[in-house]
C-alpha cells in the first residue's frame, strides 16, 4: 500500500521540472535499483515505488491527473511491476498503468488514441508474356499518403508544438457522476485529442500526412499470370499515431501477344505450312519464346496437327519445371494457280492414291 505522495518518494516539489524529475529518479533509481542491492527486499520494494512514482510524473498528461485526484489514487494499491525502461530495454514499465487507476476510480477507461496500421494499396501492372517467362525489373510509380515532409507527422507548423487544451486540461473528455452511473463527454475544442494545434502546419494544413507520388523499383517473378497479386510489405499508406504502413499489392495482367496464347504454363502459336510441306514433309523454323526453334515436319502432316515442344512453355510461379509450347499447323491452300500448275496437279490427281482412277476435270481444277 502506498501512504506517501509520489513528490515526497522522489525528493521533488511539486512544482518540479521534468528535467529535475527524472535527475531525481535516476539518482534514487541506482541506489535502490535490485542489481546493487542482492537480496534486499526493502531496497526493491523502495526501487518499486519510486519507479511508479516517476512513470506517473513524468508524463504531463498522467502527472496533471495525479495533481487533480491524487489524494485519491495514491493511496490506491498498485500490482504489476516490470523495472524502468532504463535498466529494461524492449518495453514500457506498466501497460496502461494509469488507464487501469481510471478504470477503478471512475468505473469507465480513459480515452487513448491507438496506433492505427495504413491501409493498403492496389496497383495494376500491365507486362508482357515475355516479362512473364523470364522475369523483369520495373519501376511505378504509387500516389499514397505518407507522413508530412515539413512538419513530420506533428501538424504544426515548424518551431511550434502542440498546446494541452485549456477545456479539458489535456483529458480529451469530461467525466460526470450521475448517481450510480458514470458519464464520459468528448472535449468539443480539441474533440479528444487532449491537445490543441495552434499554428497548423502549411503544407498539410494540421493533417500531418500529405498525398505524395513515389517511385518504387520491383522485380517480377518468372511465371506470373492474369490475377497474380504481388506483395510489397509497408509500400502501402501511412499509418496513424506512429502505427505501421499498410503493404501495396501489385496485381498482373498480361498483354495480348502477337503470335502466342496463354493457357495455365502451355503457351500455343500456330505456323503456316505450304500444301506441298504439308504433303511431302520437311523442316520448318517455328517461333518461341526464347528465339526460332526447327521442328520436322513429316510427310502427309493434315491440317491441326499440334506439335509439342517440351519445356519451352512458361515456368512455374514458386515452383521447378516449365511448361511446353504446342505448335499447330496450318496448311495453305492457294486460291489462284497458273496454267502449269493446274497442269500438275490434275496429273497428281490422276496418279493419287485412289486406285489410278481420275476425277473428273470440273473437281480437279481451281
Amino acid at each position: 500500500m502506498f501512504d506517501r505522495d509520489y513528490y515526497d518518494l522522489l525528493g521533488v516539489d511539486h512544482s518540479a521540472t521534468l528535467e529535475e524529475i527524472k535527475k531525481a529518479y535516476r539518482r534514487l533509481a541506482h541506489q535502490y535499483h535490485p542489481d546493487k542491492n542482492p537480496g534486499n527486499p526493502s531496497a526493491e520494494e523502495q526501487f518499486r515505488r519510486i519507479t511508479q512514482a516517476y512513470e506517473i510524473l513524468q508524463d504531463a498528461q498522467k502527472r496533471a491527473a495525479y495533481d487533480r485526484y491524487g489524494a485519491s489514487l495514491g493511496r490506491r494499491k498498485f500490482t504489476g511491476f516490470r523495472e524502468p525502461e532504463e535498466f529494461s530495454p524492449g518495453g514500457d514499465v506498466y501497460n496502461d498503468f494509469f488507464g487501469d487507476i481510471f478504470e477503478d476510480f471512475f468505473g469507465v477507461r480513459q480515452q487513448k488514441f491507438a496506433k492505427t496500421r495504413g491501409a493498403d494499396l492496389r496497383y495494376n501492372l500491365d507486362v508482357s508474356l515475355e516479362e512473364a517467362a523470364f522475369g523483369a525489373e520495373t519501376e511505378i510509380k504509387i500516389p499514397r499518403t505518407t507522413v508530412c515532409p515539413v512538419c513530420r507527422g506533428s501538424c504544426c507548423f515548424p518551431g511550434t508544438a502542440p498546446v494541452t487544451c485549456p477545456l479539458c486540461k489535456g483529458f480529451g473528455s469530461f467525466h460526470a457522476q450521475r448517481g450510480f452511473f458514470m458519464t464520459e463527454t468528448t472535449c468539443e475544442r480539441c474533440r479528444g485529442e487532449g491537445k490543441i494545434i495552434v499554428r497548423p502546419c502549411s503544407q498539410c494544413r494540421g493533417m500531418g500526412r500529405v498525398k505524395l507520388s513515389r517511385i518504387i523499383r520491383m522485380n517480377i517473378p518468372p511465371g506470373v499470370g492474369n490475377g497474380t497479386r504481388l506483395r510489397m510489405r509497408g509500400e502501402g499508406e501511412t499509418g496513424r499515431n506512429g502505427g505501421l504502413p499498410g503493404d501495396l499489392y501489385v496485381v498482373i495482367s498480361l498483354k495480348k501477344h502477337p503470335v502466342f496464347s496463354r493457357s495455365g504454363n502451355d503457351i500455343f502459336c500456330q505456323v503456316s505450312i505450304s500444301l506441298v510441306e504439308a504433303v511431302m514433309g520437311g523442316e520448318i523454323e517455328v517461333p518461341t519464346l526464347k528465339g526460332k526453334a526447327k521442328v520436322k515436319v513429316p510427310a502427309g502432316t493434315p491440317e491441326g496437327k499440334i506439335f509439342t515442344l517440351k519445356g519451352l512453355g512458361m515456368p512455374a510461379l514458386q515452383g521447378a519445371g516449365r511448361g511446353d509450347q504446342k505448335v499447330m499447323m496450318k496448311v495453305e491452300i492457294p486460291n489462284r494457280l497458273n496454267k502449269r500448275q493446274r497442269e500438275l496437279l490434275d496429273e497428281f490427281n490422276r496418279l493419287g492414291a485412289g486406285g489410278g482412277k481420275s476425277r473428273s476435270k470440273s473437281s480437279a481444277s481451281y
